[in-house]
């Protein structure tokens, strides 16, 4: 088994910008189609994709494990989850933005997340992929 690997178009938010979601109090349930790299061993170049067939997660009295299943090329068995570092999908942040998402605009070459901030006003945030820009509006909400 081996990671998946994304085009260079594919809509992925960075390592760096998913880190500061979750150290902005974003929490993973890790779940079938999830993207994810391990941090700091060497692979955050390497995006892995929970499957029921290949990688799941298993509840371990120390907390949730991501288990590799089949893994004949590699000797990668699991890693704690807290040794991952999540990268939402285009879904998943604007879930997370729940009623404060207002809308996605189209601006340039980018697009523009609208959400309503905790006093009510309306904040857009731009970035190059509609996904990336969900992850910045987020990040705001989360760090205000």
């Amino acid at each position: 088994m081996t990671p998946e690997r994304f085009q260079r178009d594919d809509p992925v938010i960075s390592v760096e910008l998913a880190t500061r979601l979750q150290e902005a109090g974003l929490r993973w349930r890790p779940a079938s189609g999830d993207r994810f790299v391990i941090a700091e061993r060497g692979m955050d170049a390497d995006v892995f994709v929970v499957s029921d067939l290949t990688i799941d997660v298993h509840q371990a009295p120390t907390g949730p494990l991501i288990r590799f299943n089949g893994t004949t090329e590699w000797a990668l068995d699991s890693v704690p989850q807290e040794a991952t570092v999540w990268l939402p999908r285009e879904d998943q942040l604007r879930a997370a933005l729940g009623g404060r998402f207002r809308r996605l605009e189209t601006i340039g070459d980018g697009f523009a997340v609208v959400v309503e901030s905790l006093d009510g006003r309306e904040e857009r945030h731009v970035d190059v992929d509609a996904e990336r820009a969900y992850a910045r509006a987020l990040l705001a909400l989360l760090s205000a």
